[in-house]
């Protein structure tokens, strides 16, 4: 018998933030999320319940816990984009299409009851959070960044009548293949710094990069993000998130603002050192010796991950986006350094498809966001 219950006693929400680390385990690929910023979630004062509510469903086959899913309705995305969508995020399930149907059924039939018309997803409360569903790359490790999920989870959600809206490709992309090529990417940076009297900004470490530039680099940051897939509008309570989580991790030879001949932010790019091997072997929670590989993947990354590119819309056609290729050519000289993980990059992106076939690039993934109507 199949029961789905709404996680709403500390044990139902425990085992609703359980699940994914006993349906993994033993999995090399799964990199769990940081589990004090997943309990989040059940907290009142969550940073995004201003702006959405949400619902969580487990799943019981006999009595034992056998899947769950969120439902997220995001009003702020529902106003910019003249939708009235829920979305579904953190659907993990055993191999059984009858649990799987359980629980969009839960989602759904919520959806229905506040009005909505369509069910989207894998989508978070932001594009800030893990999105997209794998349907290639399943012998890949995932990314801190990235969900990892299992082959049928795909086949499972079309049978329940979705289909695709849009895709994302991830790559795994090194110094180019030759030094010529590199120069190439160097020469023309100059360039295009010596035709708009462009330069980099400047800083002794990540703090002082962030007090410096993170005004610009918001501004940057909504101008850039206004009409890509997914997005929502910055809160305040948003951007403290982001700037507390960079802190964390920010180093200021892995990030880069470009500024005009005024001083304003008008480009940057930022990487962040991958700690998914630290988390993996943690289950997501911060041990004592997690915390010491993590802070040695931090000071000495073997991969980079791609976090943020954005170019004010006003500069998008004056090859601004080389300059940011060519310091993560200088990242990527680091000889320590395997390569860099480009996260998520919707597939008609052509500007940053473009980008990366300067370098030795390989995609590696490929990540879907489905839909359904309701009526």
């Amino acid at each position: 018998m199949i029961e789905v219950k709404e996680a709403v006693t500390r044990r139902q929400q425990k085992e609703f933030l359980e699940f994914p680390n006993i349906l993994y385990r033993g999995c090399p690929y799964y990199v769990p999320p940081l589990y004090l910023d997943e309990r989040k979630i059940f907290h009142s004062d969550y940073i995004y319940y201003d702006t959405s509510e949400a619902v969580y469903f487990n799943a019981y086959r006999d009595g034992v816990m056998a899947g769950r899913i969120s439902g997220i309705l995001q009003r702020s995305s529902n106003v910019k984009w003249g939708q009235k969508r829920v979305r579904f995020i953190r659907f993990d399930v055993i191999n059984d299409f009858e649990v799987a149907r359980a629980l969009f059924d839960a989602v759904e039939k919520w959806a229905k009851e506040k009005g909505m018309e369509e069910v989207v997803g894998p989508l978070g409360f932001s594009d800030l959070e893990r999105e997209g569903l794998l349907i290639e790359g399943f012998d890949q490790m995932s990314t801190f960044e990235e969900a990892y999920n299992y082959e049928y989870y795909g086949p499972f959600i079309e049978r329940l009548g979705y289909s695709k809206e849009v895709d994302w490709v991830e790559s795994q992309v090194r110094y180019p293949k030759d030094k010529e090529s590199a120069d190439e990417i160097r020469k023309m940076a100059e360039f295009v710094c010596r035709r708009y009297k462009l330069h980099l900004g400047e800083a002794r470490n990540g703090k002082e990069f962030l007090d410096r530039y993170k005004d610009g680099f918001f501004d940057i940051l909504d101008r850039s993000y206004e009409k890509v897939y997914g997005t929502v509008p910055f809160t305040d309570k948003m951007k403290k998130l982001l700037i507390d989580n960079f802190n964390l991790v920010i180093d200021e030879k892995h990030a880069c603002v470009i500024l005009d001949e005024h001083g304003t932010v008008i480009a940057m790019g930022i990487c962040f050192p991958d700690i998914s091997k630290a988390m993996r072997t943690a289950g997501g929670r911060l041990t004592p010796l997690a915390l010491v590989r993590a802070l040695r993947a931090i000071r000495n990354p073997e991969v980079l991950g791609l976090g943020l590119i954005g170019v004010d819309p006003e500069w998008e056609n004056r090859g601004v986006s080389i300059i940011i290729a060519n310091e993560l050519v200088k990242m990527l000289s680091n000889p320590h350094l395997k390569y860099a993980d480009t996260n998520l990059n919707l597939e008609d992106n052509a500007a940053i498809q473009n980008l990366w076939k300067r370098f030795d690039a390989k995609q590696n993934k490929r990540r879907r966001s489905y839909v359904k109507k309701l009526i």
